[in-house]
């Protein structure tokens, strides 16, 4: 039953994730498990060192937790939660290396693209092995057309996988951006379970309802950060929804966020490499990156910036429903 499904899990992962926040803040702060923002940064946001990251684990357990409740009923989730727990471990073993082990990039680039890959393709794998199971895309604005593109889904696949990870990562900037934003791409991805029947609603449902909750700690201002325990963690459930509702097309809809934050670091490091090479000094288009830093230093509050982006995102969703 879609109140089942749909409204429950929310509940249950809210409940869970903000009770879990007076437990694990206070353990997180033993361990000094803290966030050490650099100086190059935002000047604002070196008033946030000491504020405890990878409250990631907060999220993970609140989805997993209410996941485990529901999968017999409804098995379709099993593989986004895998790739979300999976995410999660890459995030929360960067996370450790940075805080703990004080190493300041956390894995190694080539680490953790090795790590992400690895993740992806058992994600592929299962898709393409179990019954039921296809990478045919489903096209926006035609009422249901299934796209089948043969070999290229598989590089689609992967780009598609790793570039949403890594875009809600770099969206994970400022107190509760992350967090509201993906909240909306839940809500959307719950709706569209409902309407196309494919019985995957108490995921996404799980998803809202842990955000909603860590939202009580980490909106404006943070008591805790989500750290790439989360954001890692939410990147693979939003890029799991949308290949198990065979709808990675809608990404660019309401993840559009997702992808500026992205482009916007791709855009800025590569001009930067061009004019250093052309005339001798690095330029830049943007007065930081991601764009969400652009904004502050333009003048925009953190709680603006976080506004405006959950709206752009709310405002794409229904776009992203009428799509379908």
């Amino acid at each position: 039953m879609i109140q089942t499904a749909a409204i429950i899990p929310v509940f249950i992962a809210f409940f869970v994730s903000a009770v879990l926040g007076p437990v694990i803040i206070p353990i997180l702060n033993r361990l000094k498990m803290d966030q050490t923002e650099r100086d190059f940064g935002v000047k604002s946001h070196l008033a946030k060192n000491g504020t405890p990251t990878m409250g990631g684990t907060m999220i993970l357990l609140a989805v997993t937790v209410t996941s485990l409740i529901f999968i017999w009923k409804y098995p379709k989730i099993g593989p986004v939660l895998f790739l979300t727990l999976a995410f999660g471990m890459i995030g929360f073993v960067d996370d450790y290396l940075k805080v703990v082990k004080k190493r300041s990039d956390g894995l190694f680039p080539k680490q953790k693209m090795a790590f992400q890959i690895v993740v992806t393709a058992v994600f592929c794998a299962y898709l393409v092995n179990i019954p039921g199971m296809s990478l045919d895309l489903r096209l926006p604005f035609t009422g249901g057309v299934m796209w089948h593109i043969g070999f290229w889904a598989y590089p689609l696949l992967f780009i598609a996988v790793i570039g949403t990870v890594n875009g809600v990562n770099f969206t994970d900037g400022l107190d509760g951006l992350a967090s509201s934003v993906t909240i909306v791409v839940a809500l959307f991805f719950t709706i569209a379970s409902v309407i196309l029947e494919a019985r995957t609603a108490p995921i996404p449902a799980a998803v809202m309802g842990a955000l909603m909750g860590f939202l009580i700690w980490n909106a404006y201002p943070a008591r805790v950060f989500m750290g790439d325990t989360g954001s890692l963690a939410l990147g693979g459930f939003v890029a799991g929804m949308a290949y198990i509702l065979q709808m990675p097309l809608y990404i660019l809809l309401v993840g559009l966020i997702y992808l500026i934050e992205v482009l916007s670091v791709m855009i800025q490091v590569a001009y930067f490499k061009y004019t250093k090479k052309k005339y001798g000094e690095g330029r830049r288009i943007f007065k930081m990156t991601p764009i969400h830093h652009h904004f502050e230093l333009s003048g925009w509050s953190e709680t603006k910036v976080v506004a405006v982006f959950t709206i752009v995102t709310a405002l794409l969703a229904l776009l992203a429903l009428l799509a379908i």
